[in-house]
């Protein structure tokens, strides 16, 4: 690691002491400032929760079973708030009170008074901020806009005493979520969620005006802050996009309700993000297997995408989250052309510059592995690498450096310490094709050379052309060995053919693609594919290897397979 390097990562944990020392000194004047506070007499709305409901569901969480974060909890009689938790992921689904929405979806007086004894069940036992997950921040978050846009299922038919209850319990909300970003506890995107959730609890209790200008405020702050002029989100994810849109449509729909002027950056936030999810959007409905995406969402995906501008204009470019996309006939092509993200927004993010995944109508061909559940942490590692990317790779090593893997876990987390910082990218129409041509310098300070790579799709969408190169930016003459890896989505069969020098695709509606690189022999291995609801599957990937001594430039080709003279010519399939 060179001496920058370490610099910027002293810097990085100095500041991260510095605020640990402000959120000492500054905690216990917050706590004297939330003893004072007023306690609203009602709330005025309740939003929309744009969430899917299924109203079955509420019948099970009467009868006991709880099912939250992939586990299944048989209560036998036992408060869920007492049970012991199958997973840290299924006690913070359990406080974070989403579940709701499925009672308020069964529209029973039975699913409404079970709905209010829960949530007086939970406030018997955890009203006030302690250690518990009940009380980190997201999950505060998260509860406090499920008890607003589930309040009228909460509070029908409440007495007064228990209204009174319920309105300081989310008091207590707004304190903490209040205390936790202004003494820098919450980093990342979850202070985007915690302004949204503040500034909803503003138009929604009947606050002061004070109070309700402070936290709109801090949302177009952090919105301005964290939204990129293309309408990605700064970490570069493309699930946070489709979790903030679920809960800023509501928002814009409140600040109309209470008419109240909503903030510029709110209104230009959506119209913004929604067409940079176009841009990620595969031919099947699922997005890019970029930084941190895994499953798509489909319903919620579906759902924030209705309220799109159908006059908006598709989004091909994304210069500033660093996405490109190209369509051509019914092949679509998108590209990852960015850098890594600020270290507070990387945990998450992949060492995947210059991979890029290809689809045909609604069948994906060449893929990222995506990534997994987050409780698979061993999978999660193995799935940032580079290796897990369609893309070349440098010596078996990633583009990027982790936190984890170089020691510095315990004060910077997962966070990315260093990556590519210059990513070049041009995007050329020439006649009957366009050109990407891209380059990063993420391999520039260990080994001395830059990655090039240049991606052609012909007008027709049938032929795919690239080229990856290295290209020797110092004067060390060692070379390194490096493979070009292009991930096959699982349902492709391949087969190798030509004695190795191909592969072919077989593609599910019958269809069949060939995948060649210039007589170079072409790897067929084992890959996983992370971005499925039951957690992985196999799959199978293309490499080309070129050893340290050889040429630093391969070409390759993928083309659709139609013509019966070249059918003729592949009889012997491996």
């Amino acid at each position: 690691m060179s001496l920058k390097e370490k610099f910027h990562i002293g810097r990085r944990i100095a500041g991260r002491a510095g605020r640990f020392a402000r959120r000492t000194v500054t905690a216990p004047l917050a706590a004297l400032a939330a003893l004072r506070a007023n306690v609203p007499e009602r709330l005025l709305i309740a939003p929309q929760d744009l969430r899917t409901t299924e109203a079955t569901i509420a019948s099970e969480i009467y009868s006991g079973y709880f099912a939250l974060a992939g586990k299944v909890v048989n209560l036998r009689g036992v408060s869920p708030f007492d049970a012991v938790a199958p997973s840290a992921n299924w006690a913070r689904a359990l406080a974070s009170f989403g579940w709701l929405r499925h009672l308020r979806a069964a529209d029973t007086a039975l699913a409404r008074a079970n709905a209010r004894a829960l949530v007086s069940d939970f406030l018997n036992r955890s009203e006030k901020p302690d250690h518990s997950s009940a009380w980190e921040a997201r999950v505060a978050v998260r509860r406090t806009l499920s008890f607003l846009s589930q309040s009228p299922i909460i509070l029908e038919n409440a007495d007064r005493a228990f209204y009174r209850r319920f309105m300081r319990a989310l008091m207590r909300l707004q304190y903490f979520l209040e205390r936790q970003v202004a003494t820098g506890r919450i980093e990342g995107e979850e202070r985007l969620f915690a302004a949204i959730s503040l500034a909803e609890l503003g138009l929604c209790a009947q606050v002061s005006a004070s109070v309700q200008r402070r936290s709109t405020r801090l949302l177009a702050a952090e919105l301005a802050r964290q939204i990129r002029p293309d309408g990605g989100h700064i970490s570069r994810a493309a699930d946070t996009l489709v979790r903030l849109l679920l809960d800023l449509l509501p928002l814009r729909q409140a600040y109309a309700a209470r008419a109240v002027p909503a903030p510029p950056e709110l209104l230009n936030a959506i119209d913004r993000m929604l067409p940079m999810l176009r841009l990620l959007l595969h031919g099947d409905g699922a997005l890019a297997l970029f930084n941190g995406m895994g499953v798509t969402p489909v319903d919620a995906l579906a759902t924030v995408l209705a309220y799109e501008d159908p006059r908006a204009k598709p989004l091909i470019n994304a210069p500033y989250s660093g996405y490109q996309r190209v369509e051509s006939g019914d092949s679509v092509l998108i590209v990852d052309s960015g850098r890594p993200p600020p270290p507070e927004f990387s945990t998450r993010a992949h060492a995947g510059t210059l991979s890029f995944e290809f689809s045909v109508g609604p069948q994906r061909l060449i893929v990222n592995c995506g990534a997994p559940d987050s409780e698979l942490v061993a999978a999660r590692g193995a799935a940032r690498t580079t290796a897990a990317h369609s893309t070349l790779v440098l010596d078996d090593t990633s583009s990027c450096r982790f936190a984890r893997n170089e020691g510095w876990e315990k004060w910077l987390g997962d966070e990315i310490i260093s990556g590519p910082r210059e990513v070049h990218v041009e995007r050329q129409i020439q006649p009957g094709k366009t050109r990407l041509v891209l380059s990063h310098d993420g391999y520039k300070t260990r080994f001395g050379f830059i990655h090039e790579r240049l991606l052609t799709i012909s007008a027709d969408g049938l032929r795919l052309d690239g080229e990856d190169r290295l290209k020797s930016v110092s004067k060390k003459s060692k070379t390194y060995p490096f493979a070009i890896r292009f991930h096959i989505h699982p349902s492709i069969q391949v087969y190798g053919v030509l004695e190795g020098q191909a592969a072919l695709l077989d593609l599910p509606d019958g269809t069949r693609w060939i995948f060649s690189a210039q007589d170079e022999p072409i790897e067929i291995e084992e890959s996983i594919f992370f971005a499925v609801p039951d957690g992985s599957r196999a799959s199978q990937q293309l490499v080309i290897y070129r050893a340290a001594d050889e040429a630093l430039s391969v070409a390759w080709s993928l083309r659709a397979f139609m013509a019966k003279e070249e059918e003729e010519a592949l009889e012997d399939v491996d």
